[in-house]
């Protein structure tokens, strides 16, 4: 630091002057007097002289002692701080720039340990201090981060302080030409704060709901006298599991439960990844079907309320995934455990038979239609979006289908509509189109997609006032919001089942032309591979229904035949695979002069399903500067698992994903990576 150059200055310089300044003013009045009468004028003139003269040799000679005295009070004073801060209660301690540590009281240096830190880093100490942007402060801007030193939580503040500006304010002495800074830091212990808090967190109740998936199934499968037994033995499974983590279950009805429970236990129950819903699938009396529960809770919500509607929601998002599984909804972040068994068709139509009217009932209340499936539409998209228009029609309402690309492999059928002079011109609308056309009066159906992002026109439905939701794809975090009517089975082949389904209730005697027909046939045999993989009774009686009403197979074969570009594309996909832990096949699939890549890709996703050994197989296909993914799997591995890891999603054999930024090769190690990852946790 510079010599520092000693004035004195202020308060206490005028107190010493102000003698001389009376005594001028005596000068000045004898002076008044002495015009008056000089005689008289020259005796104060004379006595104020000999007064200035004392005084200002008394101020020569007390000076140096005044100043003196006045250092030593000050030091005094100091000192008597310096005392106080070193019995402070806060431990504090003043740094040089560098963070090497100039001074400490005694607190912080029973903190720091009985080493003696000083003149070294603070960092040497507390290690998990961070000094590095020290130097961006504002003078007197304090800087706050907290650390863990000796099992012990602290808050730690750092102040940056200029040394001039700290003397420069002072009203004794003044210091030139100093331009350091220091840095004043103080430890909060936290500890019990933390503690508290996180007492505080972990004493939040979770809501929850545990319904029984297949319940009327599985009492069916077993002989009467024994169904109240199973009944005891899942109430006492799911009674055992809750005591374990201290929850409060109760059955609401008989396959309905809900669930109170503790924060603290959510960290178990997910590290288990939910337990219960495997130890469920054990309980065996002779029944033929294994019992499977769907869990959802509720978490982080401002209110219990908000708790059991995030829990709400969760069972939802668990049952339109085909159950079997938990989802946790944490605000805005949905997490999924489990889904890894293969959905049980139902084989009662009551709920096909209730959408069916729940639908009709929307439509009679609209004027017009705007019916829209996924983006680069494939077979059953379009085929369940003619079905819905048949439905439309039935009730006398003007309907219109939204695709904006037409792919190879729906050309054929849409050619076939235009030619025809059964259907309106303005049939088929593009996004732009369905934009104008929709109005309040109008009713927005989508089909075979539950995203927002990958429908046709994502804007149709900000501004529709009416939505229906109709898909066969397992339900992801991304919803369409606010939909009048949502109809999600997973268990379905394909969304023309569901919609072949519906039209058998939507009206008595409902009449589906052989076009029509055939579309909605192509479709289910499409998404089953020719009926070989994802087939129930359903989706036979679906396809009897459609054989009656003109379907004609031979007609739908012949469309769906490939051109020789195709052919190769998916060849060569084929040819080129490569399989990696002896057990998953990937490739790529060209798509150059090749009109409908995905789709090729995806053929040649099944093709590899065909050699021996492979339990899931991944085609990349580079389009439209993305991407694609086309996962299958026969029974073992569940793809939709793997495809929602990289963000996309789909059924348990049959799931796809897309990926930006990056290159085949890239995604072919992005998909190893993600599978080798998920084996080591036990997902797959």
């Amino acid at each position: 630091m510079n010599e520092c150059v000693k004035k004195v200055k202020g308060k206490v310089t005028t107190h010493l002057l102000l003698p001389l300044v009376l005594g001028a003013c005596v000068f000045f009045i004898g002076i008044g007097i002495s015009i008056v009468d000089f005689e008289l004028g020259v005796i104060p003139m004379v006595v104020s002289l000999i007064y200035m003269l004392i005084v200002f040799i008394m101020y020569k000679i007390n000076k140096p002692i005044m100043v003196h005295e006045l250092i030593s009070f000050a030091m005094e004073y100091a000192q008597v701080q310096k005392e106080l801060l070193q019995d402070f209660v806060i431990p504090y301690g003043l740094l040089d720039k560098s963070g090497d540590i100039m001074w400490q009281n005694a607190k912080l240096k029973e903190i720091l340990g009985k080493e003696d830190y000083k003149t070294k880093p603070i960092n040497s100490a507390l290690e998990e201090l961070n000094l590095d942007d020290i130097e961006e402060l504002e003078e007197n801007e304090v800087s706050s981060q907290e650390i863990i030193h000796n099992g012990r939580n602290y808050r730690v503040e750092l102040k940056k302080v200029n040394v001039q500006s700290i003397f420069g304010r002072s009203n004794i002495l003044n210091l030139e030409d100093v331009q350091e800074y220091l840095i004043a830091v103080y430890l909060f212990d936290i500890t019990e704060e933390k503690r508290l808090t996180k007492e505080n967190y972990e004493q939040k109740m979770i809501a929850g709901l545990i319904y029984i998936d297949n319940y009327e199934e599985a009492l069916q499968s077993v002989e009467e006298v024994r169904r109240s037994l199973l009944t005891a033995l899942i109430d006492r499974k799911l009674n055992k599991y809750a005591a374990n983590v201290d929850a409060v279950l109760r059955k609401v009805e008989k396959d309905k439960y809900v669930v109170v429970l503790k924060q603290k236990y959510l960290d178990v129950l997910q590290s288990d990844k939910f337990s219960i819903i495997d130890d469920v699938k054990t309980v065996s009396i002779g029944n033929d079907i294994s019992v499977t529960i769907s869990i959802g809770l509720g978490v982080g919500g401002a209110t219990y309320n908000d708790n059991f509607d995030y829990a709400r929601t969760a069972i939802d998002l668990a049952l339109g995934r085909g159950g079997d599984q938990a989802v946790v909804k944490d605000g805005d972040k949905v997490y999924y455990y489990g889904g890894k068994t293969k959905q049980v068709e139902k084989n009662t139509r009551v709920k096909a038979r209730v959408k069916a009217h729940a639908l009709r009932e929307v439509l009679q209340n609209k004027d017009k239609v705007m019916i829209m499936g996924h983006k680069i539409g494939d077979v059953d998209s379009f085929g369940a979006s003619i079905g819905v228009y048949r439905t439309a029609k039935a009730m006398n309402k003007k309907a219109h289908i939204v695709i904006n690309e037409i792919t190879s492999s729906v050309r054929p059928m849409i050619e076939r509509f235009i030619e025809s002079d059964e259907y309106e011109e303005d049939l088929f609308l593009n996004s732009h189109q369905a934009l104008e056309e929709i109005d309040n009066s109008t009713v927005v159906v989508v089909v075979d997609v539950s995203r927002p992002s990958y429908t046709e026109c994502e804007e149709l439905l900000e501004k529709s006032k009416a939505t229906v939701v109709l898909d066969h794809h397992r339900q992801s975090s991304e919803i369409i919001e606010n939909a009048v009517l949502s109809y999600i089975e997973p268990y379905a082949s394909s969304a023309c089942e569901m919609v072949a389904e519906i039209l058998q209730y939507i009206q008595d005697g409902i009449k589906i032309k052989p076009l029509e027909a055939d579309a909605m046939y192509g479709g289910i045999m499409i998404d089953t591979n020719n009926f070989s993989q994802k087939t129930g009774v359903r989706t036979f009686e679906a396809a009897a229904f459609l054989r009656r009403n003109g379907a004609d197979i031979t007609r739908v074969k012949k469309m769906f035949r490939n051109d020789i570009g195709d052919y190769k594309a998916r060849a060569t996909a084929v040819s080129n695979a490569e399989v990696f832990l002896d057990a998953f096949a990937i490739s790529e699939c060209p798509s150059e002069n090749i009109e409908s890549p995905t789709v090729t890709g995806a053929q040649a996703a099944n093709e590899l399903l065909n050699i021996n050994g492979i339990k899931a197989s991944f085609v990349l296909t580079s389009y439209n500067d993305l991407i694609y993914i086309s996962a299958r799997s026969i029974d073992e591995i569940n793809v939709q698992l793997i495809m929602e890891r990289l963000g996309g999603g789909g059924h348990m054999n049959v799931a796809g994903a897309q990926l930006e930024n990056c290159t085949v090769e890239e995604a072919k190690i992005v998909v190893k990576d993600t599978v080798r990852e998920m084996i080591s946790q036990g997902e797959i």
